[in-house]
């Protein structure tokens, strides 16, 4: 999807204190060998603060570096992957109330750890249909310290970390460029996360744990048609970053830094890195094993994080990229136009 006349105008971020990887194993939480294996660093833990706090704190960053009013905004989307509060109670709502307001369309997404980059493409449509929709406020927020989930454990190759994001997507002039961003569905694999389990009733509603790396190792114990779907991942990865690439008028070698998912060293750099022939060091690998896996906030904290130490500067492009359960691949390059104010 081409997005030529969206800009980015501000940012904010919500990241809890951190506790070493260190610290897990000698606890028992986190097993040794994986720290050997996946070089990890730390993860960081919210404690008992409910992801929609940490969703508002972001946002009210976010806004504050915009510098303009929440009342302007004609869209509020949140991105979430595990469970907000009260089942059946909208988070939305808890921003609304607290920043900006009820008169505008306010929506959940659930669309895994690729939310943010749905909320980019519905954001983006949806302002461009009115002349008079000037902006929209994207938020992504997740607290993993709950029952019936553990996050030394529950993917491979990744521990899950408690953190918001927030973003604000506008038509007017803003610090960097939203240059395209572009989804593909892998439908073959869509059992990949869901394993043998029955769909009724729904998991957490029986008490039943979410262990993804459970149900993805009984889908390649048991060669079954999403795994062996999973075969073909690196070349649709490819595609859809060229697609990405071209539609933003740019090529590989314009990519100034690569931001995935805050997975292992061998994901990111195997997975990713290697299939453009680009170095760890151009990836936020580093910055992402120190904090975890932050649901759909990944991209956005190491943007983030790249602005406020000089890392990203005027004419440089970022290219995101992340999948989610579905399986949905998604990814957005991004043009830093200048740097705003609070950058380093």
């Amino acid at each position: 999807m081409r997005t030529p006349d969206m800009f980015i105008a501000g940012i904010g971020t919500f990241i809890p204190p951190r506790v070493s990887v260190e610290w897990a194993v000698a606890r028992g939480l986190y097993p040794a060998a994986d720290a050997e294996t996946h070089e990890l660093g730390g993860v960081a833990i919210a404690g008992d603060l409910p992801a929609p706090e940490m969703a508002l704190r972001a946002a009210q960053q976010a806004v504050k570096r915009w510098g303009g009013s929440p009342e302007e905004f004609d869209l509020l989307l949140y991105a979430s992957t595990w469970h907000q509060g009260p089942d059946g109670w909208p988070p939305q709502s808890y921003l609304q109330r607290h920043l900006v307001g009820g008169d505008l369309l306010a929506l959940e997404i659930r669309q895994g750890c690729n939310g943010l980059f749905s909320g980019m493409e519905l954001a983006a449509g949806h302002l461009a249909a009115v002349p008079e929709r000037t902006s929209a406020l994207l938020v992504a927020a997740d607290n993993y310290g709950t029952p019936l989930i553990d996050r030394w454990s529950m993917g491979p190759g990744f521990i899950g970390g408690d953190a918001a994001s927030a973003i604000v997507l506008t038509k007017q002039p803003g610090f960097a460029r939203l240059r395209s961003v572009c989804s593909r569905t892998i439908t073959a694999a869509e059992s990949l996360h869901r394993g043998d389990e029955p769909l009724f009733p729904p998991s957490i509603t029986a008490g039943r744990t979410t262990d993804f790396s459970a149900r993805i190792g009984q889908q390649f114990a048991t060669r079954s048609a999403a795994s062996v779907a999973m075969a073909d991942m690196p070349q649709w990865t490819v595609d859809l970053v060229d697609r990405a690439l071209a539609e933003a008028g740019i090529g590989v070698g314009d990519i100034t830094r690569v931001a995935f998912m805050n997975y292992s060293r061998e994901v990111v750099e195997q997975r990713v890195m290697a299939m453009w022939d680009l170095p760890l060091s151009r990836s936020t690998w580093e910055y992402g094993r120190g904090i975890g896996h932050c649901g759909a906030s990944d991209p956005i904290l190491s943007f983030d994080h790249l602005l406020r130490n000089g890392e990203l500067g005027p004419g440089d492009h970022m290219l995101m990229l992340g999948t989610a359960p579905g399986v949905v691949l998604s990814c957005a390059v991004v043009e830093v136009l200048e740097s705003p104010p609070w950058a380093g």
